[in-house]
């Protein structure tokens, strides 16, 4: 039996069959499918980033052993310091020394690695080091090459009667969630530490076809004792996916101790692999992406969500990648120049300009009205239509936009199908400010139809623009 990545959705009624294919080779599971055999790993690093690269050398030949073809790494498996200035002293970026280690590892081992946070320094213009770093999880393949990197977005700031404790003191969050990456051993979405409590962002990647979540960490004695296989549980049962959750243990330094217990849970909220507390061990586990298929069908809880009173989206988490066409009322947008799209919103470029860069975000489901919009499509919309103005203000180096939309015929609505002008607005563009709204209406009349190949052109230029963002 054949299965892709558009059933796994399909079942779980979680998101269009579309949205899930956005920059990713469909997975398939045929009568042949064998699960594979993931390695978590247990260390206790310290400020001695040698003795800690021996660490992971040592847990890549005990997971090698195991014949996992990944190893998973805690938060801080590069190092841990002692104090704030010798942790950006010893932090390096993502082209230093230590991450050419890892990918020479991951290259001779031919594994896969998921390196848990690693200390990234961030850079001025001139090349120095700043006085802020990121805590990021980075993904290699087997060939040693990075396939994706996450920043982490919450940061551990945290004062209760057993611990005081404040990441953002050195560390700067990241921007962004990261779309789930397609690999050989499911769809990873990729999440650090503290990010565990926050219950929306593993939803919002679960949405967008997560079939692993990830949790590296270095998860505080205290904490970690009272909450950490709670919630790693509750993540996996209430997304009906695996968790997988590598961990620091043990005493870093005087001021500093981790929990341990790096866990790797299933669909259905089973612990498959414990590392308990042994210091420096590697626990395995297979990952069965039937599991997902079965226990998602069983309880359909993405399908029965209320999305028309309820909704969750993350901003800017879209693609750049059109797979497809597009229907706009009875109109085909072809895909070429559709440059951004959402889960449920595209925008692209237009057939007659008022003004340079005057581009359309339109919903994906053919609907006239704005009060016919589902509760999931007004958020995808609206955040889609934030996130284009936005690039488009840096794109043409402008500090203004005109952002209208033509709901119904006698508004001045020409296509019946719900969607934003947003135009980037420079300093006497008219006479009159608001004479923008009469050359709209008027725009058909002297205006000839753009090309094909100059919207095929200008889309090219604004996918290449949103990817260096």
């Amino acid at each position: 039996m054949l299965f892709h990545q558009q059933l796994i959705q399909f079942v779980s009624g979680a998101v269009s069959k579309n949205f899930v294919r956005f920059n990713r080779r469909s997975l398939r599971m045929s009568s042949n499918y064998v699960p594979k055999v993931i390695a978590i790993g247990q260390m206790c690093a310290t400020n001695d980033k040698d003795n800690n690269m021996r660490q992971v050398e040592e847990l890549f030949v005990k997971a090698k052993g195991q014949s996992a073809t990944i190893l998973f790494l805690p938060e801080c498996c590069d190092f841990v310091g002692e104090h704030r200035k010798q942790t950006l002293e010893l932090s390096e970026p993502l082209t230093g020394a230590t991450m050419n280690q890892y990918k020479e590892l991951a290259k001779s081992y031919k594994m896969w690695l998921s390196l848990g946070g690693i200390h990234e320094s961030i850079l001025d213009k001139s090349g120095d080091k700043t006085d802020k770093i990121y805590n990021t999880h980075v993904l290699l393949n087997d060939l040693g090459e990075v396939v994706s990197f996450y920043r982490k977005l919450h940061l551990f700031d945290v004062e209760t009667d057993e611990m005081r404790f404040r990441e953002s003191d050195v560390v700067t969050p990241g921007s962004q969630l990261v779309p789930p990456v397609n690999t050989p051993f499911g769809m990873i979405g990729m999440q650090i530490c503290y990010d565990l409590r926050f219950g929306e962002a593993s939803y919002l990647l679960r949405k967008s076809g997560a079939q692993i979540l990830t949790f590296p960490s270095a998860f505080a004695y205290s904490t970690g004792k009272a909450h950490w296989e709670i919630l790693l549980r509750a993540r996996a049962i209430e997304n009906q996916c695996y968790v997988v959750a590598a961990a620091q243990i043990g005493a870093h330094n005087s001021k500093r101790t981790s929990w341990g217990h790096a866990l790797v849970v299933d669909p259905w909220g089973r612990v498959l692999a414990n590392c308990e507390k042994e210091e420096l061990t590697v626990a395995t586990a297979e990952i069965d992406l039937v599991k997902n298929i079965s226990v998602q069908k069983n309880m359909p809880v993405f399908h029965h969500k209320r999305n028309d009173i309820y909704s969750l989206t993350a901003f800017g988490m879209g693609a750049i990648d059109i797979l497809e066409d597009r229907k706009f009322a009875n109109n085909t947008i072809r895909k070429e120049t559709i440059f951004y799209e959402t889960e449920h919103s595209f925008a692209f470029t237009n057939l007659r300009c008022v003004v340079e860069g005057h581009v359309l975000v339109s919903t994906k489901r053919v609907t006239k009205r704005l009060d016919s919009l589902l509760c999931d499509e007004i958020c995808d919309l609206f955040s889609t239509v934030c996130k284009i103005q936005r690039m488009l203000e840096n794109f043409y180096k402008t500090t203004s936009a005109t952002v209208t939309v033509q709901d119904g015929p006698d508004a001045g609505q020409t296509v019946p199908h719900v969607h934003f002008h947003i135009m980037p607005r420079r300093p006497g563009d008219f006479s009159e400010n608001d004479h923008i709204y009469t050359r709209m209406d008027d725009r058909c009349l002297d205006q000839p139809d753009r090309t094909i190949d100059e919207r095929i052109a200008e889309a090219q230029k604004y996918r290449d623009f949103i990817k260096d963002q």
